[in-house]
């Protein structure tokens, strides 16, 4: 019983970096640009690592067909926010192996690490 106080000490002691650590961590993840794109080009979007839409561009190829364009747009956004959920757990990782913490448990569910 002694071992496991000990070790719920250990944890409070930590709280205080492990704020500082996440706050880093968000900053980080505003600075993450990843890039989607879909239909050769015509549609690319950009999103951070915070999961938000950066920009949204589109060729002039593209604004032809309205149902055409808007599957574009829904597959470079897809495609985007896939590669930005990557690189969100590989930091958050880091940023665990920084603190000697063991990664999430599988299927925690947090957002933008699933």
């Amino acid at each position: 019983m002694f071992d496991k106080l000990q070790q719920m000490m250990g944890l409070m002691k930590m709280v205080p970096r492990l704020q500082e650590e996440t706050a880093r961590l968000q900053q980080r993840l505003g600075e993450i640009v990843v890039e989607g794109d879909a239909g050769g080009g015509m549609v690319h979007v950009r999103v951070n690592g915070r999961l938000e839409v950066v920009s949204c561009q589109l060729s002039t190829e593209a604004l032809g067909d309205r149902e055409m364009l808007e599957d574009l747009v829904r597959a470079a956004t897809n495609q985007a926010l896939q590669k930005a959920r990557a690189q969100v757990a590989e930091e958050t990782s880091k940023m665990m192996a920084g603190l000697g913490l063991p990664g999430l448990p599988p299927g925690l569910n947090l957002p933008g690490l699933t």
